[in-house]
């Protein structure tokens, strides 16, 4: 497994920014599929944004397409998820996670596939 630690999130006004770090030790970094989570009150963990293991190809959930991007630094051992043009329905909390692949421009969607989970960083949009 991949041990992972995120941080960056906060109390913001809508339309601000955050991005959102996450740390990762322990398994090869560079050999997983790295993706953000978010999980309202109340609600399911969904996906956000999803990152291949060689950076080139992302995903976005529809309600974050435009505003939000994903990246990673494989020689920092690092993931980040820079929020724009944040709304009230942004608020959440946010969690970063690895899924070992096998194959540099894999994808990975289903929640049951990804073994390695950070503890969360809160996110709270409101004016």
């Amino acid at each position: 497994q991949v041990q992972l630690v995120e941080s960056g999130g906060g109390l913001v006004q809508p339309g601000a920014s955050l991005k959102l770090s996450c740390a990762a030790s322990g398994r090869t970094f560079s050999n997983s599929a790295m993706a953000w989570f978010r999980q309202a009150p109340g609600k399911e963990r969904d996906i956000v944004a999803v990152i291949s293991r060689n950076g080139v190809n992302t995903y976005y959930v529809d309600s974050v397409s435009g505003r939000f991007t994903i990246s990673r630094d494989n020689a920092k051992n690092t993931v980040w998820l820079q929020m724009n043009s944040l709304k009230p329905e942004d608020t959440a909390v946010y969690y970063c996670a690895a899924n070992r692949v096998y194959g540099d421009y894999t994808l990975t969607f289903r929640i049951a596939e990804y073994d390695s989970w950070g503890q969360g960083t809160q996110v709270t949009v409101s004016s």
